[in-house]
């Protein structure tokens, strides 16, 4: 088994510029012997068809001449008049012969051939050990009548010196071929090296390149082909690569200078708490030190749910949820919790197939914006449009600059005029809500309000 599998493996290793090579020189072999095969069938088919025109006129010019005048002194005529490649015979109906061109050919008939006057009949090439062992001759008969009598002239055409022609063309193409094939061989090596000359460049830029530093890009070739796209989208991707290293970097950056200030605020407590021996720091720094613990709770189960959004995807249930009763549950929710802000709505009953939890956890970060940002009102909608389930969180604050619409969604963004707030929010909450719609199938746009705050909207597909 083993040494059936060496020949697998020692092809699987062959270079592209080897096997293009071989490829190209295997091309050229297959055309050249094909194109050989038929210049040598046509140029013997060419040859002996001349040889035989050739023959047939002779034979034509004979029998007239035996019909006008007969066979008397016509030996003497065939003797002058006939050229060294053809054999002339004059039979009678006996299979005498009453005249011949040469002595070689005078004792005995060299075909039975007895066509009709006016008719012309050949004989199939082959050896004629009457005349010489080792030529072939093609024989042609016409009949001619003269005083009452049917004569048959025979014609006797050697074909050797065409035979020998073709012969010697199909030498030179059998010297020429190996040499030809050797130059095709040195040219395609040498061209597909050419080519893949810019591959290596890259081939070694890439492998060059650490995980450390993805600065560096491949070059480029100017030639507009394949090749320069290969390195094109291999700098695309670096840059992607780059990109993502980098974002995880702030990412992991972020989240740790998230993380610092609550657990330096349950150190700074806990260090009071043991220097206290009467117990009422305890009492007083308990409900700050449960506030941060919630923070510190909600910010990591935020990067889980981010890092598992980056990994393989939010896992979601798939029921029907009635949107329009998310709504009114948080309508309700800011009512009674949030006293300060007018909060009004527009619900319609639109239901959709997804995770009621996600969409719940949707809602209520767009709400906990719209309220940090809101001076006096917030507004929700819910309705179905165009066969999508459209929900709407409008608030009455300074409004998001156009510049920063789409980097809100980054994560632990959070602009300036949120900050100044004093909100406490991790810069999380929109990157979870563009995540949770797009497991949805769904997408969300931030647009100016009337009231000059912010309209976040959410589209979801599949409304029923």
């Amino acid at each position: 088994m083993s040494a059936w599998r060496k020949p697998n493996l020692g092809l699987r290793r062959a270079s592209v510029r080897s096997r293009s090579t071989a490829a190209a020189v295997i091309v050229v072999a297959v055309a050249m012997a094909l194109g050989a095969a038929v210049l040598l069938l046509l140029l013997q088919r060419a040859l002996i068809t001349g040889v035989s025109d050739a023959a047939d006129a002779r034979a034509s010019e004979v029998a007239n001449q035996v019909a006008e005048e007969g066979t008397s002194g016509l030996s003497t005529d065939l003797a002058t008049t006939t050229r060294q490649t053809q054999l002339i015979q004059v039979v009678d109906p006996s299979g005498r012969i009453l005249a011949a061109s040469s002595a070689r050919v005078d004792t005995r008939p060299l075909t039975t051939l007895r066509p009709a006057p006016g008719v012309l009949e050949r004989a199939e090439v082959g050896k004629m050990p009457l005349l010489d062992d080792d030529h072939s001759y093609l024989i042609v008969a016409q009949g001619a009548s003269y005083g009452g009598q049917t004569y048959t002239v025979v014609i006797a055409s050697s074909i050797e010196t065409q035979r020998d022609t073709v012969a010697t063309v199909a030498k030179y193409l059998l010297v020429g071929f190996p040499v030809l094939l050797i130059i095709v061989g040195v040219a395609g090596w040498l061209l597909v090296g050419q080519a893949l000359r810019p591959v290596e460049r890259i081939r070694s830029r890439v492998q060059g390149i650490g995980a450390t530093d993805l600065s560096q890009r491949v070059p480029v070739p100017a030639t507009q082909d394949e090749i320069a796209r290969l390195a094109t989208t291999m700098n695309q991707m670096l840059d992607r690569l780059e990109a993502g290293q980098a974002t995880q970097r702030r990412f992991v950056s972020d989240a740790s200078h998230e993380l610092r200030s609550p657990l330096a605020t349950l150190t700074a407590a806990l260090e009071v708490v043991e220097a206290d021996t009467t117990g009422q720091a305890w009492r007083e720094l308990q409900q700050v030190m449960g506030a941060e613990t919630e923070r510190m709770r909600r910010l990591v189960e935020d990067l889980l749910l981010l890092a598992k959004a980056d990994d393989t995807g939010l896992r979601m249930q798939h029921t029907d949820v009635d949107l329009d009763d998310l709504v009114a549950a948080e309508i309700q929710r800011l009512r009674s919790s949030v006293p300060d802000i007018a909060v009004t709505g527009d619900v319609h009953p639109v239901r959709v197939v997804g995770d009621p939890a996600r969409l719940s956890q949707l809602l209520r970060n767009l709400v906990d914006n719209a309220i940090r940002a809101a001076h006096t009102t917030v507004r929700l909608t819910a309705a179905a449009k165009n066969g999508s389930a459209i929900i709407s969180v409008e608030d009455d604050g300074d409004g998001i600059p156009e510049a920063d619409r789409l980097r809100v969604f980054e994560r632990f963004v959070r602009l300036d005029t949120s900050r100044a707030r004093a909100s406490g929010g991790s810069g999380l909450g929109l990157s979870i809500v563009l995540e949770i719609a797009k497991a949805h199938r769904g997408t969300i746009t931030l647009t100016p309000a009337p009231t000059a705050g912010t309209i976040a909207t959410v589209a979801i597909p599949h409304a029923r």
